[in-house]
This record gives structure tokens, C-alpha cells and sequence, in this order.
């Protein structure tokens, strides 16, 4: 739909599997390619910035400041222990459907040549796997992060309306979210720990 310009029809279908959870980069950079033709800057910068999650680089960061009037961005920095992490997530079901397969082979040669095999150590490979998979099912998540989306965003040092107010902030910027507080967020904003009001963000 998207090759024939029925961007309306195509944009339905990506919004209902988006809240699925089942997007991929070029589906993403479809949307904001969409929402930007149809004057939603604010969408278009959201899908973006996931877009930017999944595939880091500078290209991404320009569009975004140009669609957000900004000329300075915070929040998109990512380490390579990050990127390593995002592309785990990636292909979170890849790697956990592999190791299955390898634990499920593992178990057959355990079943086949049980009588034959006395040591513990060749139970080893085995119990390794589940421990894998256990940890990639349960453990491997992608950093919580979040679009500041109002005009203007106050970040402030404690959660309440006497915190000290630490950066006034237009739409564009990005901070990742520690923790939740009743209607704050516990942020990292520029590698200091901050809070600022959910209504103010939208996560990504």
C-alpha cells in the first residue's frame, strides 16, 4: 500500500501492528515519513527516535532536529554496550528460538546415550542453555527511554512542585527513564539523575 501512496490505509495497518509491538526500522521510517506528510511533527519525531533505537546514526539525529527546531539534542547518545544490548533485543526471538534448538538437540544426544554417559559434565551444555534461555526471555530489555513531547518541559531535582528546577526543555530531547513516581518519572538527564512529569513525555 505504502509503494501505491494509499499512506492513509498503509498508515492504519502500521499503527495497529505498532501497538502490537511488531515494527521493524523501515516500517518505522515509513510512519514518519507519513505522519510528517500529513503536518504531525510530534509523531514523526516519535517514530523516529524508536527508529533511532533500533538503527543508531546520524542521519536520524538531523531529520529530528529539523523537525523539532532544535538545535542541540540530548538523550541520544548510546554507548557500545548499548548498541550491543539494542541488537540483542533486536533479535531477542532469533537468539531464543537458536538456543532452543541447540537445548532440544543437547537433550536427544542426553536421551540417546544416557546409559553410556556417567560424568556430570555432559549435562553441563545442557543446563548452560536453559540458564541462556531463562536470562534472554526474562532478562534482556531493551534501556526504558522517553520523547519529550510539550512545550515547555520543566526537569526537576526532586518529585514534587518544590524541586529545584534543573533545564527547561522544548519537544526533541529524549531522557531514559529509571524508575516511576505516582505522576513523576526518576530520569538520567545529562548523566545526573532528575525527575520530570509523565503527561510531559511519551515512552518510546
Amino acid at each position: 500500500m505504502f509503494q501505491q501512496r494509499s499512506y492513509k490505509e498503509a498508515m492504519e495497518i502500521y499503527q495497529q501492528n505498532y501497538q502490537l509491538g511488531i515494527y521493524s526500522p523501515a516500517m518505522l521510517l515509513k510512519m514518519s515519513f507519513i505522519s510528517e506528510g500529513i503536518g504531525d511533527k510530534e509523531h514523526a519525531t516519535l517514530y523516529l527516535s524508536k527508529y533511532y533505537d533500533l538503527s543508531p546514526n546520524s542521519q536520524t539525529i538531523t531529520k529530528i532536529k529539523s523537525l523539532t527546531g532544535q538545535s542541540n539534542l540530548v538523550g541520544y547518545e548510546v554507548s557500545d554496550g548499548e548498541r550491543f544490548i539494542l541488537f540483542l533485543v533486536e533479535y531477542q526471538e532469533i537468539i531464543v528460538g537458536s538456543l532452543s534448538l541447540f537445548l532440544l538437540i543437547s537433550l536427544i544426544m542426553l536421551w540417546v546415550n544416557g546409559r553410556k554417559i556417567a560424568e556430570a559434565r555432559y549435562y553441563w551444555p545442557s543446563v548452560l542453555l536453559i540458564i541462556l534461555i531463562f536470562a534472554a526471555n526474562n532478562f534482556l530489555r531493551a534501556p526504558r527511554t522517553a520523547l519529550i513531547t510539550q512545550s515547555p518541559t520543566m526537569i526537576v531535582s526532586k518529585p514534587s512542585a518544590g524541586g529545584e528546577l534543573v533545564d527547561r526543555v522544548e519537544p526533541g530531547h529524549r531522557v531514559k527513564i529509571k524508575s516511576s513516581k505516582d505522576i513523576w518519572y526518576e530520569v538520567e538527564w545529562k548523566n545526573k539523575i532528575a525527575y520530570i512529569k509523565k503527561d510531559n513525555v511519551t515512552r518510546l
